[in-house]
């Protein structure tokens, strides 16, 4: 199968590439400091869950001042935890290094939150989530991977004294897991990504779609393990790709499509893995986002994140009726929401729709704008922390 680059150039560092004391001095800037600590730098929860909130809280003119921190910097723990104000932990394993940390903060009087973007902190879950993310169960390591994880991620929790989560579903289960309150700050865009997605949606704004030209479906994947979810859609793929030749494929991030697809020859392009701003060019080159999902509680806790960082670009979803994708799409009007048994069909419908495919594009376009970039989440992420 063609296999071809995503579009546009990798950035050469990450926006959060910062060195140690360059972080501690960002700390030491505003009236009230906030720590954000994860296990290391990544591309998903870190991005969304740390940088993006550090990003809206040293603003400039704000009396915030934020900065993040890693186990490899736990060397100057006691610096950190005497300048800091609070402590939030990220999505991070228990040991004595993080019983340390929160110890550190607890005893000068300074509240420790935990946020967490997954219902990956309860063990009750595991074998619900295992299967979810297609794992193999005959495999003893693979339970004792995920206990081992769950419980610390748990363990850590359950230290804390509040959590803050990315919606009302997930909340509940922390409620439930730890008895702790629990504030909500949904996903949503840092500048870089409006940065590049902005100029997108202007160069495809009234371009609509039609004229024998192709039609343009993509699945987006972020991690391997969603085989499962992508199974939903593969069959209806296929049949609609029989039916209608101006039909073509992108499948992005580490799934491999499987026989079904592969006779399509070059209608399906099969996609590395890219960075963050890479993805957004990437997404911007397909009509429609296809998000199918599994239904269960493990699901129903994601963020809706695929579907606004599509909307930002002028790309349409098509998306499993999950609870946050349910509450973030109105049917018919900035998106559409197939359940299992409705994929063929609704892919259907959309790609016919060719007059109404760019209001609806400038409606979740300025849905996606309004809720979910950063320059709107500041009132939102002070709050959550306590420090309005």
């Amino acid at each position: 199968m063609p296999q071809t680059a995503a579009r546009g150039q990798t950035p050469a560092t990450a926006p959060w590439d910062a060195g140690l004391a360059e972080r501690i001095c960002t700390l030491v800037g505003g009236a009230t400091s906030v720590a954000y600590f994860y296990e290391q730098a990544d591309d998903s929860t870190f991005r969304y869950r740390i940088f993006n909130m550090t990003q809206v809280l040293n603003t400039p003119g704000s009396d915030v001042s934020a900065s993040w921190f890693f186990l490899a910097d736990l060397h100057r723990l006691s610096e950190i935890a005497d300048i800091a104000d609070l402590l939030v932990i990220c999505r991070t394993r228990y040991d004595h290094r993080v019983n340390a940390l929160i110890n550190a903060f607890h005893c000068r009087g300074k509240r420790v939150l935990f946020d967490v973007d997954d219902l990956v902190f309860d063990t009750d879950f595991g074998h619900l989530v295992q299967r979810t993310l297609d794992q193999d169960l005959r495999r003893a390591e693979v339970w004792d991977r995920w206990f081992a994880y769950s419980s610390r991620l748990g363990t850590t929790l359950r230290l804390c004294d509040g959590g803050i989560t990315t919606n009302e579903c997930l909340a509940e289960r922390i409620r439930a897991y730890a008895s702790l309150p629990v504030a909500i700050v949904p996903n949503f865009m840092n500048r870089q990504q409006l940065e590049v997605s902005e100029p997108l949606y202007a160069a495809r704004r009234g371009r609509g779609m039609g004229d024998g030209a192709p039609v343009r479906l993509g699945y987006f994947s972020g991690s391997p393990s969603h085989n499962r979810d992508f199974a939903i859609v593969e069959s209806a793929l296929e049949t609609l790709l029989e039916d209608d030749p101006r039909l073509e494929l992108a499948v992005a991030g580490y799934i491999e499509p499987g026989p079904l697809l592969v006779r399509f020859g070059d209608r399906v392009k099969r996609h590395a893995f890219c960075d963050f701003v890479a993805l957004q060019r990437l997404i911007g080159s397909v009509d429609f986002n296809l998000v199918p999902l599994q239904y269960n509680a493990f699901t129903n806790c994601k963020s809706e994140l695929k579907y606004f960082e599509a909307a930002i670009v002028g790309t349409q979803t098509i998306a499993s009726p999950t609870y946050t994708y349910a509450r973030a799409i109105r049917h018919g009007d900035n998106g559409f929401l197939a359940k299992s048994h409705q994929w063929a069909e609704c892919i259907h419908a959309a790609v016919e729709d060719t007059v109404g495919f760019d209001a609806m594009a400038a409606r979740s376009y300025e849905d996606a704008r309004t809720k979910y970039a950063w320059f709107n989440q500041r009132e939102r992420v002070v709050a959550a922390l306590g420090i309005a």
